[in-house]
């Protein structure tokens, strides 16, 4: 194969459409400035913030977002979403979906909820005195 016919055949798909890669849509980012981990169960929440603009549209801070950030937002408000959910939802890559939730947690746009390490629920043991302690009463 010829270097002009491997480059269209290997390269571009028409059916595809078109291919915005993940290091481009977070600006060459792959890691968020926040230090939090975000594991795939964790939930994710819309935070209540009314922040008018001028002329009562969208506050300044929505101008400087992009509509990932913006459809994350939209999804969280509705329901309470993981990040696997969101990650499916909009059709990205995890990776990009954190770098994106780091960016609207330092907004105050989201919050998360981390689930309970394992280490930190309670044993078996415990729960079934306590079921059987109910159960004397």
């Amino acid at each position: 194969m010829r270097g002009d016919d491997q480059d269209k055949a290997g390269w571009y798909d028409d059916a595809a459409g078109p291919v915005v890669r993940p290091y481009a849509m977070t600006r060459g980012r792959t890691r968020s400035a926040t230090k939090d981990k975000l594991d795939l169960i964790a939930v994710v929440v819309a935070q209540d913030r009314q922040e008018p603009g001028p002329g009562g549209g969208h506050s300044a801070m929505d101008q400087t977002l992009s509509p990932e950030h913006l459809d994350i937002v939209e999804l969280c408000r509705e329901i309470p979403q993981s990040v696997a959910e969101l990650a499916a939802e909009l059709d990205l890559p995890v990776g990009v979906v954190r770098v994106f939730l780091g960016d609207l947690i330092d907004e105050e746009l989201v919050r998360v909820s981390r689930p309970v390490p394992p280490a930190e629920l309670p044993d078996e043991s415990i729960l079934r005195e306590v079921i059987n302690g109910l159960r004397a009463l």
